[in-house]
């Protein structure tokens, strides 16, 4: 079977709080956990009203503290962000709390506004065109320390945290494969590029230390419940949600509505052009996910849910875990 893992951006709903959404993360850690999914990673946002992931590397230490096989980490850590030393030095943390399930995925945007990006960095002089010289300073961080090293990331080296390159366009696939490091592709919200991007890692892909094949991972939405119907009242949540953010007005996850209800195959609807997305029954849409992973040989998909109810979002995951 094709490896099925989750990404979450801890979702505050309407009506909620950052605790509870905190609480939600490990509750759905857990379960997917025991469903068999490969890997939990978070997202870092910020100045986002209905995200709570903004200090991912500690809500991932939270996940980790309370799981214990499935990977743990970040998809992804928006490097421009940050600098490398302090990058490696978290993850060297989180790799040694928990040893051999951190994942680090490595961001270029934002993921804010330009006021949070001012915010962050005081200036905006990190050079978004810089990002592959800060991603090989994150991997040397994480080598075996020098004698005469000047500065050693502790913890961090000699650790060799998995890296991954994220994108939503071309400039991630070529960094990805000129690094010879798995890839993942946001689809979940910017497949216009999907196979062009895809096609350039693979045709550029030069074998590494990290990894000698290519490795695709495709971020995908996916609402699943018992009935189509039910499933696309549900997913009404998430679409109001992105068209908030699209009007430059992000919002707490608000509550399904039936006048937000779309059929997720209709592609004359702006907002399934701009998304790759599965909502319906088990019935439905095992045969679109498969149809999607023959069209682009995808190595493993991550699925994100925006589902304002709790115990609707787990049974959601439980259903896909389960195609």
């Amino acid at each position: 079977m094709l490896p099925l893992s989750v990404l979450d951006l801890a979702p505050i709903v309407e009506g909620g709080t950052a605790a509870q959404s905190f609480r939600n993360a490990l509750d759905l850690a857990q379960h997917a956990e025991r469903w068999g999914y490969r890997r939990y990673w978070l997202a870092e946002h910020h100045n986002m009203p209905g995200i709570a992931s903004a200090a991912t590397a500690v809500l991932i230490g939270h996940i980790g503290a309370g799981t214990s096989t499935i990977r743990i980490g970040a998809g992804g850590i928006m490097l421009p962000n940050h600098a490398p030393l302090q990058v490696a030095e978290q993850f060297g943390t989180l790799a040694s709390l928990f040893p051999n399930r951190v994942d680090l995925g490595l961001g270029r945007a934002p993921g804010t506004d330009h006021a949070a990006a001012l915010a962050l960095r005081r200036t905006l002089q990190a050079n978004p065109d810089e990002f592959p010289r800060d991603v090989i300073e994150v991997i040397d961080y994480f080598r075996d320390a020098q004698s005469g090293q000047a500065v050693t990331a502790v913890p961090g080296a000699g650790l060799r945290v998995p890296i991954w390159i994220l994108g939503s366009s071309l400039f991630g696939a070529q960094v990805a494969a000129a690094l010879g490091l798995p890839f993942s592709f946001a689809s979940h919200f910017a497949p216009q590029l999907l196979h062009q991007a895809i096609d350039i890692y693979r045709e550029r892909f030069t074998p590494s230390e990290h990894s000698q094949t290519p490795y695709v991972m495709l971020g995908v939405n996916i609402v699943a419940a018992d009935t189509d119907a039910e499933a696309r009242f549900l997913a009404s949540s998430g679409r109001q949600s992105f068209a908030s953010l699209r009007a430059g007005r992000p919002i707490p996850l608000p509550p399904p509505s039936k006048e937000w209800e779309r059929d997720a195959s209709d592609r004359t609807d702006p907002a399934n052009q701009t998304r790759v997305s599965f909502v319906g029954a088990p019935s439905t849409i095992r045969g679109q996910i498969d149809e999607f992973v023959a069209a682009t040989a995808a190595d493993e998909l991550i699925a994100v849910s925006h589902v304002y109810d709790h115990a609707a979002r787990l049974h959601s995951y439980e259903l896909a875990a389960k195609m």
